[in-house]
């Protein structure tokens, strides 16, 4: 691998946004896709930054990137590290940059007490799936992700109505 891996700046952005499409054609959800550049800046690197991101440059040019932020797990009493995507171009996967990757956001999550380090993956990805445990990873069968967005999201935040007796 020659790829390096450092903290995100700001001139990555467009970069990353890019990258970040490419992953939600490879998820086959682009119909969900609607982040844009500044959306991300402000995440990054706005006045209340809400994510991180490592990024993989290779010849001058962003192969991949790993998004994350921290949670809070109420049972470890720590706060952990969460993975939003990692994603590496086709033309570099097999090359140990997902693992290198994978392995700077461990130390990371170390580096910062961290209780645990996760993410997701999709029950189709079986290959991912297979590089995750192959890396120590456990694919918890029991739980699953819950989610609220659009109308649902606004109907959910609206106060119910009191019903008058």
């Amino acid at each position: 691998m020659s790829a390096t891996i450092r903290a995100a700046t700001p001139a990555d952005v467009s970069a990353m946004h890019a990258l970040m499409y490419e992953l939600a054609e490879f998820e086959k959800l682009t119909h969900l896709f609607t982040g844009t550049p500044e959306g991300l800046t402000d995440a990054l690197f706005g006045a209340r930054p809400s994510a991180e991101a490592l990024v993989a440059e290779e010849a001058g040019l962003i192969v991949g990137y790993a998004l994350f932020f921290h949670n809070y797990s109420t049972f470890l009493g720590r706060r952990g590290l969460y993975l939003e995507d990692l994603y590496v171009q086709p033309s570099q996967r097999g090359t140990g940059l997902g693992t290198a990757m994978l392995r700077a956001l461990a130390a990371i999550a170390v580096e910062r007490q961290c209780g645990r380090f996760e993410w997701t993956v999709l029950d189709w990805n079986e290959p991912a799936i297979r590089f995750y445990e192959k890396m120590g990873a456990t694919v918890l069968p029991d739980w699953r992700v819950v989610r609220v967005t659009g109308d649902a999201l606004d109907q959910l935040a609206t106060p119910a109505e009191r019903v008058a007796s």
